[in-house]
Order: structure tokens, then C-alpha cells, then sequence
């Protein structure tokens, strides 16, 4: 047999054993072995509510009124009174447009958008515009992010208290549940996941 024909056949079965391997063995042997060690972890971390899957507790959503004409693109959703509401999103949630808004410290529209949203989120939750979170002014570098910090949770506990006729202190237990601790220990901030969160308000008699 020709030395190249030697060659193209061992670089072909080299081609074949690999393949086998790394593209059908170790994709299944991880895969066994997440869906053994953390099944929902390795499903999505889905969230299910009456049997339905309702989302993702890592990946946030929008918590809005139905639009009066859902056909109406220009019309814009009104945040619910009766769920904590999530930080601003540039791609409005939507896992298909992930992404900042790209709008620079110095840029003017974005300054607007900010106090824009200073004063809406201030009128909704009845507060002192001063006292607005950083978060709930500004979009996270994803747009999917499902936290929000503890101040601006607790800033929305009055509201939502009284628009579902609950004690603001269960309110204060279940944001306390749905707190995640800095990551390792010392890097981040403490955040409230709100879908986890809105899922819990969701079963409150």
C-alpha cells in the first residue's frame, strides 16, 4: 500500500476514534453525570408554577399589565403594582437581544433615560427620588439579570403590600429567603433573585 494511502487511512481512523470520544462519550458521560449530581441546574433551572414552566431563576423577566392593545408596538408596558419589579432591561428581556444598551457615562440620552426612570420608579413605589437604588435606574451589562439589590427590594415591599392586601413583614421574610450572598464569599453585592421571589408572593393567601 502507497505510504500516503497509509496515511490518510490512519489520520481517517484517528478522525473516527476521536469523534467517538470526545463527540458522543464525553458529551454523554457529563451529561450523566449532571443530570445525576443537579438535575435542575442541568435542565435550565426552570421555575414551574401549577405544573407549567414559567420561566428561569436565571434569567429575569418583565412583571407587567397586559397591554390594552397587545398589537399596539408603540404601546408601552405598565410595570404590575403587584409584583417587585426586576431592574430596567435594554432588550426588554429578551433572551434572543442580550446586551447593554451601549451608552456611554457621558452620554446625554443616557442621563435622560435615568432620570426618567428615577422619577417614574419613584412615583410608583411612593418614595423620595433621592432615595432610588442605583439598580433600578440602570440596565445590567446582559439584560437578563434576575437580581436586584436588597434596597430596592425593600424599597417595593409598601407597594406591593398594599396592592395584594399582605403584611409588609412576610414581604421582609421572603426577600430575606430569595437574598443571595456575595459570590465566594467577598465578590459582589447581596441580590434578591425577583423571579424566585415573585414566584413565592405568587402563593401567599
Amino acid at each position: 500500500m502507497p505510504t500516503f494511502l497509509r496515511t490518510h487511512l490512519t489520520a481517517l481512523r484517528m478522525l473516527l476514534v476521536m469523534t467517538v470520544i470526545l463527540g458522543i462519550a464525553y458529551p454523554l458521560l457529563i451529561t450523566g453525570i449532571s443530570q445525576l449530581a443537579f438535575p435542575a441546574k442541568a435542565n435550565g433551572s426552570v421555575v414551574k408554577a401549577d405544573g407549567k414552566e414559567i420561566g428561569s431563576s436565571l434569567l429575569g423577566q418583565s412583571f407587567d399589565l397586559p397591554k390594552q392593545n397587545p398589537d399596539d408596538p408603540d404601546e408601552q408596558a405598565q410595570p404590575d403594582p403587584k409584583w417587585f419589579q426586576p431592574r430596567p432591561s435594554a432588550g426588554g428581556y429578551d433572551p434572543k437581544s442580550s446586551g447593554a444598551s451601549n451608552l456611554g457615562p457621558n452620554s446625554d440620552e443616557l442621563l435622560k433615560a435615568v432620570e426618567e426612570r428615577r422619577a417614574a420608579v419613584a412615583a410608583f413605589d411612593g418614595v423620595d427620588p433621592a432615595s432610588v437604588p442605583a439598580d433600578a435606574l440602570t440596565a445590567s451589562g446582559s439584560g437578563l439579570d434576575p437580581q436586584i439589590s436588597v434596597a430596592y427590594a425593600e424599597q417595593q415591599v409598601k407597594r406591593v403590600a398594599e396592592a395584594r392586601g399582605v403584611p409588609a413583614e412576610r414581604l421582609e421574610q421572603l426577600i430575606a429567603q430569595y437574598t443571595d450572598g456575595r459570590s465566594l464569599g467577598f465578590l459582589g453585592q447581596p441580590g434578591v433573585n425577583v423571579v424566585l421571589l415573585n414566584r413565592a408572593v405568587a402563593d401567599l393567601k
